[in-house]
């Protein structure tokens, strides 16, 4: 489904944060990066759709080189990677169901989402994703009423609405308390299977990361220093990829 070849990452000439990185996601599961901060885990994230540019590499979705793309090539392969944000980037002014119809942008013409003509069946869909992630009943609830958890299943559903094909999530539980941070992670892993979409997740909670992932990817420096199964992620594996040793027990 996706494959980064030797990816690189400079925001100054001469000091990579990403340094080539290779990488396959298969088409299906939950991956989980993991890494101290300033280690590229969210550069990388957002490389994969070019919401930030890669300093060299390729990113390889579904046969078509990313990297290499611009205008509508890039636009209609964005159409296919879902994002879900730390910071949920919603519109906060309308409601719910207009923040979920927005993932329908890359599908109705500029014409109709500004006259918010949807078709009736992306609206049909917004309801049974509504259910899904157990908003039933906030459809004409304004975003800027809603928690911190809350704004996040609306901002998983509004990825889901676009049918990707890989669904990213940059720290989607770092501003939540712990209850929540498992609820997303939970509804995040019954989507996954449940619409076998495979998502990539870059975090810093290394328990969630074992409860939840199929495969955790630990960096380090900018560079993928373990890729495994969660059950081979040892002290020693955690020393190598955070360092020292005080912060493990």
């Amino acid at each position: 489904m996706l494959t980064l070849q030797h990816l690189s990452k400079s925001y100054v000439a001469g000091v990579p944060v990403l340094q080539d990185v290779n990488l396959d996601i298969a088409a299906r599961g939950i991956t989980a990066i993991i890494g101290p901060s300033g280690t590229g885990k969210s550069t990388l994230i957002r490389c994969i759709n070019r919401l930030i540019e890669p300093t060299q590499g390729a990113i390889l979705f579904d046969g078509t080189d990313v990297a290499r793309l611009s205008g509508a090539g890039l636009r209609h392969a964005r159409r296919h990677i879902g994002m879900v944000f730390q910071e949920y980037n919603l519109v906060e002014r309308l409601t719910v169901m207009e923040n979920l119809l927005s993932g329908r942008l890359g599908y109705v013409s500029a014409w109709r989402a500004w006259r918010r003509k949807f078709p009736p069946a992306d609206i049909r869909r917004a309801f049974e994703l509504l259910d899904v992630v157990g908003l039933t009943g906030f459809a004409n609830q304004r975003a800027d009423a809603l928690s911190g958890g809350q704004r996040q299943r609306v901002g998983i559903a509004r990825a889901v609405m676009q049918e990707p094909k890989l669904l990213l999530a940059d720290e989607p539980t770092s501003s939540l308390d712990p209850k929540t941070s498992v609820e997303i992670m939970q509804l995040l892993a019954d989507i996954a299977r449940s619409r076998e979409i495979p998502v990539l997740i870059n975090m810093h909670d290394v328990e969630l990361a074992k409860r939840f992932a199929d495969r955790v990817v630990g960096m380090s420096g900018g560079r993928i220093v373990f890729d495994g199964p969660p059950g081979d992620l040892d002290d020693g594996k955690l020393k190598v990829i955070y360092g020292g040793e005080g912060w493990l027990h």
